[in-house]
């Protein structure tokens, strides 16, 4: 019998463990842009502020026009974060967000480049198997010339990721998952 497979943060078999993410990796999510119809529906559903939804108001605004919400904001991370890394990832659940930060509009059209800083790692007390991970995630406004223009988005956050499966010795049984059948 074989060990059950670890599954990724999206269900497919795993291939980066905690032992893989270790304090100083960058992990490169890609580049998203941010697509203005998606934005304000996001807005109009979620954070219907004036300055998301009302194109009159935020054109005359400080903001020269509409700026994306914070939360569709994190959630552009979020998805990045998703299938960049936890699609990969012997992810579990996350024990927490420690700061979330906008420092700068978002605006329909912006490409905004993401990654995450593995901090700290560490065997997790409160859960045998998995180790928790420290975090930080940025977004950063790319110019014209694919050079980064401004920090738009920082966030510092804990995950919880399986440690890699150990072989049981040459003989020796592995246990099985799941229920046992009556037998």
């Amino acid at each position: 019998m074989t060990a059950p497979t670890t599954r990724s943060g999206t269900g497919a078999p795993a291939e980066l463990f905690f032992e893989d993410l270790v304090p100083g990796r960058t992990v490169d999510l890609g580049v998203v842009t941010v697509d203005g119809d998606e934005m304000v529906a996001f807005a109009r559903r979620f954070d219907p502020q004036w300055y998301h939804v009302d194109p009159e108001l935020a054109g005359a605004s400080r903001h020269g026009g509409l700026i994306a919400s914070g939360f569709y904001t994190v959630s552009l991370f979020m998805r990045a974060y998703v299938d960049h890394l936890l699609s990969r990832a012997a992810a579990d659940a996350s024990p927490g967000l420690e700061e979330l930060r906008w420092l700068a509009p978002v605006h329909a059209g912006d490409r905004l480049a993401v990654r995450v800083d593995v901090m700290g790692a560490r065997p997790s007390t409160a859960r045998p198997g998995l180790g928790t991970v420290s975090l930080t995630g940025t977004m950063l406004r790319l110019g014209a010339d694919d050079q980064p223009e401004r920090e738009v988005l920082r966030t510092r956050f804990r995950g919880w990721f399986a440690m890699r499966p150990t072989e049981p010795p040459p003989g020796e049984p592995v246990a099985p998952s799941g229920p046992v059948p009556p037998g």
